[in-house]
């Protein structure tokens, strides 16, 4: 896993740091807001770990413009802001988990560990070249990072999962959607559309009248 450190206490970063690299986690750490949201830009991690109060651009301001992207990697805000209204905000603008300084670091690695589990952020499935995380809703493909929305991900497992097969649009929001929030054929044919947009090959065969098929070239 490699994860991006935003902490602009030299003395806590290096200590974060070194006990993530013991763990086995590949980190890249930032002082500076600015540079570490143009590095998030470049660069694909499979978790944040941002302070709030730091240089150029805070905590918050970082991850609200990710979210507002559809940019959706899992975020833990570490920080020495302890009020309600902070916490509040920070799970407000999209963030995973919250832990308040000073902290135990054994703390750090079980709410990462959680968090890992939770998304299955581990899990990978190679199709045609490319490498698709599910959880983290992103397809790396040479150099480039594909992000997409959290059903835009849902359908394209599907898919890829029953390659080959014809797919109607009730059986992708019969596997893919709950009982409670049903959308319409639509909005089905809305997500493929965005899907198809994405890639450089043309992946799914449109069946008239029975629905779509998944080829991998």
């Amino acid at each position: 896993m490699k994860i991006l450190l935003l902490e602009d206490d030299v003395i806590l970063q290096e200590i974060i740091e070194e006990f993530l690299l013991e763990n086995g986690y590949e980190v890249e750490s930032y002082f500076d807001g600015e540079k570490a949201l143009d590095a998030i830009g470049s660069n694909r991690y499979d978790m944040l770990l941002l302070d709030v109060n730091v240089p150029s651009i805070d905590g918050f301001e970082i991850l609200s413009y990710l979210r507002e992207i559809g940019n959706t990697t899992p975020a833990i805000y570490i920080t020495s802001l302890a009020g309600i209204d902070d916490l509040k905000k920070g799970f407000d603008l999209g963030a995973d988990d919250y832990l308040k300084k000073p902290f135990e670091l054994e703390e750090l690695k079980a709410r990462i560990e959680h968090i890992v589990r939770l998304y299955r952020l581990q899990e990978e499935i190679e199709f045609d070249g490319m490498t698709f995380i599910p959880k983290a809703h992103q397809i790396l493909v040479d150099d480039r990072v594909i992000e997409m929305r959290q059903k835009e991900a849902q359908v394209l497992e599907y898919f890829i999962r029953n390659t080959g097969k014809i797919i109607s649009c009730d059986e992708i929001i019969e596997n893919v959607w709950d009982d409670e929030h049903i959308p319409a054929h639509a909005t089905i044919r809305t997500y493929i559309k965005n899907l198809r947009k994405m890639f450089n090959k043309e992946y799914f065969d449109n069946i008239k009248g029975e629905g779509y098929r998944f080829n991998i070239l």
